[in-house]
């Protein structure tokens, strides 16, 4: 991204920095595309003021887990329309995947994908495939991805078949510096399904996919893991015994990490009585008891990160309930779901969220975002908590509009966000 020359102050907002354990009232000056200085006073009489009394100041929001759809299907997004909803919802950093059309499996694709990203609205990250078409089978030249520019490895879309594969990529990616992002499921437990198997497929008499499957996958996973001393990410965990799985891993010291959707926070596979395919994604939307095990997990620290899966799909593609793909969009929702299902709640506090939206997601990835001091980059998203709204899909900022959340009240809004030293969302 061009970083903006225009000095810019952030003027009478609560600052809330988890990563430094910081919550005050006061000033952000930001020069250059940096902070250069956070305090109760910083003041320059040339900065273009931003009126912030009222709102609250944390650092820009890190989204593990994005589809840009960027080569080959920017009829459902591309990599600036993308980042133009990552903006409305917050979101400063993202991490784009790579079933794309061709697939992100050379050297050339992740060039072209950075490249078209230096005039985006948020800073893109790119996981390469780990294997040739994401066909799961032949290890692409995972050094040569890197040095393309590449910082994570997925075939996410679809699992690594080959195990051996797997192993192999998780044990080179640490010398890399990427991390490897893993899409957990079975696909011989998984095989044609539109909704999670239990209650509600039973009652619509449509073949489900059973919680096993996400279940054997995050096992798998656990197991190379744990055999190797190698770090995984497990991507998108829907299921009560999936969160367990990771929670006993890390008690044995497995250098597991692992995220949720907010859907997974507000939805149950209750929504599919509807039969509208906007509720359909992959992992679906599961039941009640798995719903409160996110939460669960989400307060005490098994799943590290909140990301939102976003998956945009054009509106013809969507209107059929048993013909469409799965996937929701998420981006400009994910903040305002995720404080409606835990700090409304009382689960978790604003410092907390924050800490599973930015601080953490950047840890794991392993950039430089989710923190507001002197000399960081000028990533901050201003909240207003005291909003509530009605998300209107008609009103959202990508290409598509396949959201779950739509008709739903939310609680707490982005009103602005700055990404490197710019304003690129403001509705102030």
């Amino acid at each position: 991204m061009e970083q903006n020359a225009k000095k810019i102050l952030i003027r009478g907002a609560r600052i809330v920095n988890p990563a430094r354990g910081e919550d005050f009232v006061g000033n952000i000056l930001i020069a250059d595309g940096r902070i250069s200085a956070v305090s109760a006073d910083a003041f320059d009489a040339q900065a273009e003021v931003i009126e912030a009394a009222g709102l609250t100041a944390v650092p820009g929001l890190v989204d593990l887990h994005v589809h840009l759809r960027d080569p080959g299907f920017t009829d459902k997004e591309d990599v600036l329309t993308g980042c133009r909803a990552a903006a409305a919802g917050g979101v400063t950093s993202l991490l784009c995947m790579p079933n794309t059309k061709p697939a992100v499996d050379t050297p050339e694709t992740v060039r072209y994908i950075l490249d078209k990203a230096k005039d985006a609205d948020a800073h893109v990250y790119v996981a390469a495939a780990i294997t040739k078409g994401i066909a799961g089978e032949t290890l692409n030249d995972l050094a040569a991805l890197r040095e393309a520019g590449a910082a994570a490895l997925s075939d996410d879309g679809r699992p690594v078949v080959d195990t051996a594969c797997l192993a192999e990529a998780m044990r080179k990616a640490p010398a890399l510096g990427m991390l490897v992002a893993a899409h957990c499921e079975d696909l011989y437990l998984a095989k044609k399904w539109y909704l999670n198997e239990g209650e509600i497929s039973a009652q619509l008499g449509l073949p489900g996919v059973p919680a096993a499957a996400e279940d054997c996958g995050t096992a798998r996973e656990i197991a190379v893991a744990a055999a190797y001393g190698v770090p995984v990410h497990i991507c998108h965990v829907s299921t009560a015994t999936s969160a367990a799985l990771i929670r006993d891993a890390k008690a044995r010291g497995v250098q597991v990490t692992a995220e949720t959707a907010p859907h997974y926070l507000l939805l149950t596979d209750r929504a599919l009585l509807k039969k509208d395919a906007d509720y359909r994604m992959n992992p679906p939307l599961r039941t009640e008891k798995d719903r409160l095990a996110m939460i669960e997990a989400l307060r005490d620290g098994t799943i590290d990160a909140i990301a939102t899966d976003h998956a945009p799909h054009t509106p013809e593609e969507k209107a059929d309930f048993l013909k469409a793909p799965n996937g929701s969009i998420g981006m400009e929702t994910s903040f305002s779901a995720s404080y409606t299902a835990l700090v409304k709640t009382g689960v978790l506090t604003l410092p907390a969220l924050i800490e599973r939206m930015s601080v953490r997601p950047a840890q794991i990835l392993g950039i430089e975002a989710g923190v507001i001091e002197a000399g960081a980059p000028a990533d901050i998203a201003l909240i207003d908590e005291n909003a509530v709204w009605t998300v209107d899909p008609d009103k959202l900022h990508g290409k598509s509009r396949n959201t779950p959340f739509k008709g739903m009240t939310l609680h707490a809004k982005v009103r602005a966000t700055v990404c490197g030293g710019r304003i690129v969302y403001s509705e102030l």
